[in-house]
């Protein structure tokens, strides 16, 4: 792709979360400490919320491979799961196994025993779920009662929810009202500011290679914090297409017409237009025609965006 034009040695704006390019933005900073501090002091339920695409995966993962050999971690990236397969998924991930006509009480029990277990190995177990908005409201309210689980000093088990702003939503309700309680620490996970977008941009073309000087124009910079709102996720996607457009052109430099065009074809940006019967002449479409023929014409028609 543009990877030979920009002198670079890997893509620099993967939508894969990948902690090698984690940024220390401020605010990410803070919520790992959050954790961290909660986590150790062995407090029950902790709360991150954020945003799409402001890091709660990556933020998920760099607290995974920050936990010590003291912890056992069992984490669950899709919640959408009955209070049942919460069990069973914990019992999963803690090594256990059952016969296919094992009760509940029985899969309890075996947990509480295994729980208890891990305790006296001076282990910490804390059960980490992505997406916990998804999870149903029966299935929030096992995770309390699982939490109940506990020695005259201390906890058995600790959980971490990583949601939308929908999870406050949902804690908000009366009959939830317990499980909001049990929440001893919480955090918000906020967008980046221009200053911030300009450092997590130069940051990650550096560690992809790039060894040039300002690859994006000041102009460019100011534009891509107002289209992707600091957004993390929408600024990779705006600067991959940048770069690709500018590609295209045979640029070296990315200007504000580059992000502009990037925005124009890519949704929930502000700049997006949305599809109609006439295109506007800064659309994407058009550039993708420079790039088509820059390539051969091979792969090139498919949006980034859709398929990352």
């Amino acid at each position: 792709m543009y990877l030979e034009h920009f002198g670079l040695r890997e893509l620099p704006f993967q939508l894969t979360p990948n902690t090698a390019f984690r940024y220390a933005v401020q605010n990410q900073h803070e919520a790992l400490n959050v954790l961290l501090v909660a986590l150790r002091s062995g407090e029950g339920f902790v709360k991150i919320i954020g945003e799409v695409g402001t890091g709660k995966t990556l933020l998920c993962r760099t607290l995974l491979n920050n936990l010590g050999d003291d912890f056992v971690t069992a984490y669950i990236p899709d919640p959408c799961l009955s209070p049942m397969g919460v069990r069973l998924a914990l019992a999963d991930e803690l090594g256990l196994t059952f016969d296919s006509g094992a009760g509940e009480h029985q899969l309890m029990k075996r947990i509480s025993e295994r729980l208890a277990e891990l305790k006296r190995q001076g282990k910490k177990v804390v059960l980490i779920l992505d997406e916990a908005q998804a999870l149903p409201r029966e299935s929030l309210e096992s995770m309390r009662l699982l939490t109940n689980l506990e020695t005259e000093t201390s906890k058995l088990l600790q959980v971490v929810l990583f949601g939308q702003p929908e999870l406050d939503e949902i804690l908000g309700e009366p009959d939830l009202r317990q499980t909001r309680q049990r929440i001893t620490f919480s955090h918000r996970l906020s967008s980046m500011d221009r200053e911030t977008v300009e450092g997590y941009v130069s940051y990650r073309l550096t560690l992809a290679g790039y060894k040039g000087g300002d690859l994006f124009t000041p102009r460019a910079l100011n534009y891509l914090a107002h289209a992707s709102r600091g957004i993390p996720r929408l600024v990779n996607i705006l600067s991959h297409k940048s770069l690709m457009a500018a590609y295209g052109r045979g640029d070296h430099i990315i200007g504000r017409k580059h992000i502009r065009s990037a925005a124009a074809d890519t949704e929930d940006t502000q700049g997006w237009r949305r599809p109609s019967g006439r295109k506007p002449a800064t659309s994407f479409s058009g550039i993708r025609g420079v790039l088509s023929r820059a390539l051969g014409g091979i792969g090139t028609t498919q949006r980034w965006d859709e398929t990352h």
